[in-house]
């Protein structure tokens, strides 16, 4: 199990949808690796569906994306069975032609996510308000993984308002990990992180479930901001989420990303780029999928704006790739 062998406090890579995907999460392990890769959260129930075919995109990874965990979301338990199951036994992985000694590291639910398309179908937050469903989606994948895999949970802290007999509830499950978003989801990200709430479901767990580990997340800028944040609540990981998206290196000891040139992050960018275009030569993805990338690496330097503009207007990876190499050709 991969949490045996990980050094506390360990630091994660937040599942972030159309954001973490393999393309991605290869581009931060080249610069600073985290400890653990998640993927972007994907619909329990389409994997059981014939939308399941659409979906493997959203689990595919290589062996260097290393221990990686699968989060699913949904709200069929039967689904969720099945789902743990076939992770388990390297189903998916044997469908997206990965070796037969490489697979997932363990399957994490979704409790917390507050987009309102997932809300009003009853799942990710909304199932903080239906506690019973639940409890079955994670005895579900419980039997799926059969011990297998651990099952770990990520949550906020309640939803309209704090509620800290959620995660009392949830540490009653016997998961291996629980992750804790330090807002509600009426708080969406319109607020600070409340820290000391997470510390107090720290100590919760310490009475409940010693044996579940304890990740915070919200606000973490980088490795020197977790492990001040660890150190303080005595948490067991930190899970970084739009802190990469400032800084690729987040996960160093010490980001060298400040001293970066635009010439370095322009490459940098038509690294990312290059392999979006080996990985998704079906485009599987749009182009358009690669202008959220685009502020991290064409920012900080002098019109970098009026470049940036000019680049998410590319109809195509070629364009994009020949707008990078003439501006790189500029600055030789």
């Amino acid at each position: 199990m991969y949490e045996a062998a990980l050094k506390r406090p360990f630091f994660i890579l937040a599942p972030m949808d159309d954001v973490t995907d393999t393309v991605f999460r290869r581009v931060v392990r080249s610069c600073a690796a985290p400890d653990l890769f998640f993927t972007e959260f994907v619909n329990a129930d389409g994997l059981q569906s014939p939308g399941r075919i659409k979906l493997l995109k959203k689990l595919r990874f290589t062996a260097k994306e290393q221990p990686l965990i699968v989060q699913i979301w949904g709200k069929n338990p039967d689904n969720f069975f099945k789902t743990a199951q076939q992770i388990a036994d390297g189903t998916f992985a044997h469908e997206l032609g990965l070796p037969g000694d490489v697979n997932f590291a363990g399957v994490d639910l979704n409790m917390g996510c507050p987009q309102k398309s997932e809300v009003r179908n009853g799942t990710c937050a909304a199932l903080m308000n239906n506690r019973s469903l639940a409890a079955q989606l994670i005895q579900a994948t419980q039997e799926g993984l059969a011990g297998r895999l651990p099952v770990s949970v990520k949550t906020r802290l309640g939803f309209d308002k704090k509620d800290l007999s959620w995660p009392e509830f949830l540490l009653s499950q016997n998961i291996n990990m629980l992750t804790i978003h330090g807002r509600t989801k009426i708080q969406m990200s319109k607020v600070p992180a409340d820290w000391e709430a997470i510390g107090h479901i720290r100590e919760l767990r310490d009475r409940i479930a010693p044996s579940t580990l304890i990740i915070g997340n919200g606000d973490v800028k980088n490795k020197q901001h977790g492990l001040q944040l660890a150190k303080a609540y005595k948490l067991d990981g930190i899970m970084v989420g739009r802190g990469i998206l400032h800084d690729p290196f987040a996960f160093a000891s010490k980001s060298s990303w400040g001293l970066y040139t635009k010439k370095q992050k322009l490459e940098l960018y038509q690294k990312h780029v290059k392999l979006f275009n080996e990985t998704w030569k079906r485009e599987e993805r749009p182009v358009y999928t690669l202008n959220k990338f685009c502020k991290i690496y064409v920012n900080g330097f002098d019109e970098a704006k009026e470049l940036r503009e000019q680049m998410m207007k590319m109809k195509t990876i070629e364009a994009l790739l020949d707008s990078i190499e003439k501006e790189l050709q500029k600055l030789v």
